[in-house]
């Protein structure tokens, strides 16, 4: 099941400058497309991740973008006071070394999360916490060093004139596209982890853990259902929610009707087990016409047991098959639509 490693990226808002060759402006130019540098090579790094690229290229692009980051801290560090104030370069200084963190640190240990994160809903749910944290501490970041980029620009009789770049734009659509995604597929995941469990249960025909994991299933669909009312289509787009429900739908539908057939297969075989190992045990000499009919009607009954059972697996495995296949294309073809495409 594909699902996307996508961390919201910071946004510095790049300002145009009002006509001015002080060196207050030329100060402040430095340091701002230093800003932008940076923010370019995350824009292009999450779109990477996002789309799915291979591990390895994924990490050849991080330890670039390490390498860049710790370059700009480099050269920050070198840079003078502007007249005896550090306050503005001391900005940038943590700004980068923030930055720095969450790629060294932060950003691993989630690589290391989405390795495990399928493996329960509750380490999905955990592996998401950390990216919304990650997410979090860049946008604190961006946020810090636009307020000392204002407070600079005050200081120093500069006056900005407003100008979002478009690469501001396309992050602000992009985290709304998947906070859109990420919200839906929680969602989608845990019937989905949950289902897992009943379909292991069935194939090791454990009668005990096919009800447990039954009953959980039918809380994990109507508790999905439930949510997916109350989540709004992003643009006007239903296909992520629409997937979803159809999703759901079948797993609950799967959970009413489709385990009474192997709960009945397997009553039924444990029933004819029972019955041949008691007529296995008598001699042929010794089997009565009563002995020999209660085989009988128990390999019938055995027939007709396996033949819904099958029936009703096959068709169920062909109707799962064509959901999730729809699902991913919906989440491919959503991000596809909305994520905006290029720097």
């Amino acid at each position: 099941m594909k699902h996307l490693l996508f961390l919201v990226t910071f946004s510095v808002s790049m300002s145009g400058l009002a006509q001015n060759t002080s060196s207050a402006s030329e100060y402040m130019s430095y340091f701002s497309s230093e800003y932008l540098k940076i923010q370019e090579y995350m824009w292009d790094y999450t779109r990477s991740v996002s789309h799915g690229r291979s591990a390895k290229k994924v990490e050849k692009r991080r330890a670039e973008l390490i390498q860049s980051t710790g370059s700009a801290l480099n050269r920050a560090n070198r840079a003078k006071d502007f007249k005896g104030d550090g306050r503005y370069r001391d900005s940038v200084i943590h700004y980068f070394f923030l930055i720095d963190v969450v790629l060294q640190e932060d950003y691993a240990k989630i690589l290391d999360m989405e390795a495990v994160s399928e493996q329960s809903y509750d380490a999905m749910e955990a592996y998401m916490l950390a990216r919304e944290m990650a997410s979090d501490k860049l946008k604190e970041a961006g946020e810090m060093i636009n307020r000392e980029h204002r407070l600079f620009a005050e200081s120093n009789d500069i006056t900005i004139i407003e100008n979002e770049s478009k690469l501001d734009q396309k992050i602000e659509i992009a985290n709304l596209v998947y906070d859109h995604y990420n919200e839906v597929y929680l969602v989608f995941f845990k019937s989905y982890k949950q289902e897992s469990y009943l379909l292991d249960a069935i194939s090791r025909n454990d009668v005990s853990a096919i009800e447990q994991n039954r009953n959980a299933l039918l809380d994990a669909t109507e508790e999905g259902l439930t949510k997916l009312s109350g989540i709004k289509k992003y643009e006007g787009d239903p296909d992520m929610i629409t997937s979803t429900r159809q999703l759901l739908n079948f797993y609950k539908r799967e959970a009413e009707d489709d385990v009474d057939a192997v709960l009945h297969y397997l009553e039924t075989n444990e029933r004819f087990m029972k019955i041949k190992e008691a007529f296995d045990q008598k001699k042929p000499k010794s089997r009565t016409q009563e002995d020999v009919d209660q085989f009988n009607n128990g390999v019938n009954e055995m027939n007709d047991a396996a033949t819904k059972y099958n029936s009703n697996n096959e068709a169920s495995n062909k109707k799962r098959g064509e959901l999730v296949d729809n699902w991913n294309k919906a989440a491919e073809k959503f991000t596809n639509r909305h994520v905006p495409k290029g720097k």
